[in-house]
C-alpha cells in the first residue's frame, strides 16, 4: 500500500492538557495539496477526537501562536500520516499558521462562518445585498469556507444568475477582501479578454507596446480556468510570474509594466479561491465573470480598461445580441466603480495564432515581437489594434493614430526591448522560441477530404490541448498549420498534438477521434465575422 509522505514530528501518545486550558497537540505538516480548502488530520484514536465528538468533514478551529484558521477535519487510521498526539495540516493550511520549528496547537469545534446565513439565503434563490456579499467574500478570502460550501456558492450564483446590482456588490466585495494598489498616476491602463479563444495571447504584446509608449500598465492575470493556457501560464514559460507585491510594484515603477500572476499579490484573493472551484466545474457565469475581471483590474490600480469580447460559433459569446448584453453589464458595473471602459467586439471564429498551450503560445508571441516572418499575422494584427485602442486614451494622442503608433513601436524593436526588460526584471527562464522544446510524444491530424477550412470548434481544440496536458505540462498542446479559408487536399496536415506523457497523448488521441475540431467545406460556408475594429 502506498503511504502519504509527511514531515516528521515528535509523536505524543496522549495530548497535553490542563484543568484550565484546552488540550494541545503537536503540529505536523502533511504534504498534501488541498488548495483552496484548509484540511486538518486527526488520528481516530486521539483522545481529543473522542472527547470533543468530532466527525469526519466537520469544521474545526485550530489556534497557535496568535494565529487561527478554520479547517475541514479528515480522520485517519495511519500513524504515518498523524499519530495520536498530533494534528496534521495540509500544505496551504500549515502555511497560514506561520509557524516555525516545533509548535503545539489547540483544536476545537468551529463556529460556522458568519456569512453562512447569507449563503443559505442565496441557495434559496434570494437576492443578496452588499453587506451579505462582503461577508461571504471575506470568509472566502480567509479560507473559512469548505470546498462544499464554495461549490454551493458558485453553483447558486450560476444557476440563479446575479442581477446587475448584485454583480456590482460582488465586485466591490471582492476588492475589499484584499489589497488595492495605488500608483498615484492619473492614467493606469490594462487590457483583458473574457477568454474562450485558444491562443489569444495579445496581452503579452500589448503590455510591452504601451509600456514602451510610456503608459503605466500593471498586468496581473489569472491562470487558466477552462482553457489550455492563460496569460500567466504562458508568461511563466519566459519569466517568473508569482511576484511578491513589493517586487511587482518595483518592476512597474522601473519599467512601466509587468505581466504577473495576481494570486501572490493578494489582489481580489476571494476570486482566486472561487476560480479554483470554477475550474474543475468548467463554470464561467456572466455575473461571476464580470465581478472577477473588474475586481482584479481595479484592485491592481487600473482606471482605464480595454475589454475584448470575441464572438464566434464556438466562442463564449456566440451572437451580437449576447455580446451587447454582456457589454452593458460590464459598462454598468465599471461606471459604478469609476472605471473607464472601452469594450471591443472581435473575431472569435477560430484560434488566434498557431499554438495552443503555454510553450507554443510563448513561441508565437516572441516571434511577433521579433518581427519574425514565421509570426502569426492574426496575432500581430489583433495585438496592434488593441494596443492602439489603449494608446488613444493618452490625451496627447489624436484619435485614430493609436494603431500607427503601436505598429511603429513593434516594428522598431522597442516592444521587444521592453519585453526583454520585463523578463529580466521578473526573473528570466531559459526559452528558445526558434527551437522550443515541445512535448516529445506527438501525433498528426490530417484532412479527411479536399476543400477549404470552413469552421473551427474552439471548445474541442481547447479540450484536445488540455487532454494533451496543457497548461500543467507547459510544452504540451496543439500546433495549428491551417486556418480559416485555407485550401486543403485529402491528407493535408491540419495540426500536430504534443504531449509529455503517454496517458495524456492517448487521451488527446481519443478526443480527436470524436472530433478533430475542424470543418472542411466550401469557401461560402466560412462563418460571417462580427468585429468593431
Amino acid at each position: 500500500m502506498n503511504k502519504v509522505t509527511a514531515e516528521p514530528s515528535a509523536a505524543c501518545p496522549v495530548p497535553d492538557s490542563s484543568p484550565v486550558g484546552p488540550a494541545r497537540l503537536s503540529l505536523r505538516r502533511v504534504l498534501i495539496d488541498t488548495y483552496p480548502e484548509n484540511v486538518a488530520y486527526l488520528h481516530r484514536d486521539c483522545e481529543i477526537y473522542r472527547a470533543e465528538g468530532f466527525q469526519a468533514l466537520s469544521k474545526v478551529e485550530v489556534r497557535a501562536n496568535g494565529h487561527r484558521i478554520l479547517a475541514t477535519l479528515n480522520v485517519v487510521d495511519d500513524e504515518n500520516i498523524v499519530s495520536c498526539g498530533e494534528l496534521g495540516l495540509s500544505m496551504a493550511a500549515y502555511a497560514q499558521m506561520e509557524v516555525t520549528g516545533s509548535q503545539s496547537v489547540t483544536v476545537s469545534q468551529a463556529e460556522p462562518p458568519e456569512s453562512i446565513g447569507a449563503l443559505h439565503r442565496k441557495l434559496g434563490g434570494e437576492r443578496l445585498g452588499l453587506e451579505d456579499l462582503r461577508g461571504i467574500m471575506r470568509d472566502v478570502a480567509e479560507h473559512h469556507y469548505s470546498k462544499i460550501e464554495l461549490t454551493a456558492f458558485v453553483v447558486a450564483t450560476h444557476r440563479d444568475d446575479l442581477d446587475r446590482e448584485e454583480v456590482h456588490f460582488l465586485t466591490e466585495a471582492m476588492i475589499e477582501a484584499g489589497r488595492r494598489l495605488d500608483w498615484h498616476e492619473a492614467l493606469v491602463v490594462d487590457k483583458h479578454c473574457i477568454g474562450g479563444i485558444p491562443g489569444n495571447r495579445t496581452s503579452m504584446l500589448i503590455v510591452p507596446i504601451v509600456a514602451a509608449h510610456g503608459m503605466l500598465c500593471p498586468k496581473t492575470s489569472s491562470r487558466a480556468i477552462t482553457s489550455p493556457a492563460g496569460t500567466a501560464d504562458t508568461m511563466e514559460v519566459l519569466a517568473n510570474v508569482a511576484l511578491p507585491v513589493e517586487q511587482l510594484q518595483e518592476i512597474v515603477r522601473n519599467h512601466r509594466g509587468c505581466i504577473a500572476w495576481g494570486g501572490t499579490a493578494n489582489l481580489s484573493p476571494a476570486d482566486e479561491v472561487l476560480i479554483s472551484v470554477e475550474r474543475p466545474l468548467a463554470l464561467d457565469a456572466p455575473g461571476q465573470m464580470v465581478a472577477s475581471i473588474l475586481s482584479k483590474k481595479i484592485a491592481a490600480g487600473s482606471n482605464y480598461l480595454v475589454l475584448d469580447i470575441p464572438i464566434g460559433p464556438t466562442a463564449k459569446v456566440r451572437s451580437m445580441a449576447d455580446a451587447q448584453r454582456l457589454r452593458r453589464l460590464f459598462e454598468y458595473v465599471a461606471k459604478r466603480m469609476s472605471l473607464s471602459l472601452d469594450v471591443v467586439i472581435t473575431d472569435g471564429r477560430q484560434p488566434i495564432g498557431f499554438g495552443i498551450g503555454p510553450v507554443l503560445e510563448a513561441r508565437d508571441v516572441m516571434r511577433v515581437l521579433e518581427n519574425d516572418p514565421r509570426a502569426p499575422v492574426d496575432l500581430r494584427q489583433k495585438g496592434l489594434r488593441l494596443a492602439g485602442r489603449l494608446i488613444e486614451c493618452d490625451p496627447d494622442v489624436r484619435g485614430g493614430d493609436g494603431f500607427a503608433i503601436a505598429r511603429d513601436i513593434l516594428d522598431s524593436g522597442r516592444a521587444l526591448a521592453k519585453m526583454n526588460d520585463l523578463i529580466q526584471a521578473q526573473g528570466s527562464k531559459s526559452f528558445d522560441h526558434n527551437n522550443p522544446e515541445l512535448g516529445a510524444l506527438t501525433f498528426e491530424v490530417r484532412s479527411p477530404e479536399a476543400g477549404v477550412v470552413a469552421g473551427f470548434d474552439n471548445l474541442q481544440l481547447a479540450r484536445i490541448a488540455r487532454f494533451a496536458g496543457a497548461p500543467k505540462v507547459k510544452n504540451a498542446g496543439v500546433d495549428l498549420l491551417c486556418k480559416l479559408g485555407d485550401a486543403v487536399e485529402t491528407g493535408t496536415l491540419l495540426y500536430r498534438v504534443h504531449a509529455g506523457f503517454p496517458a495524456d497523448l492517448e487521451f488527446a488521441r481519443r478526443a480527436c477521434s470524436q472530433s478533430t475540431g475542424y470543418t472542411i467545406g466550401r469557401a461560402d460556408e466560412v462563418p460571417h465575422v462580427f468585429v468593431e475594429f
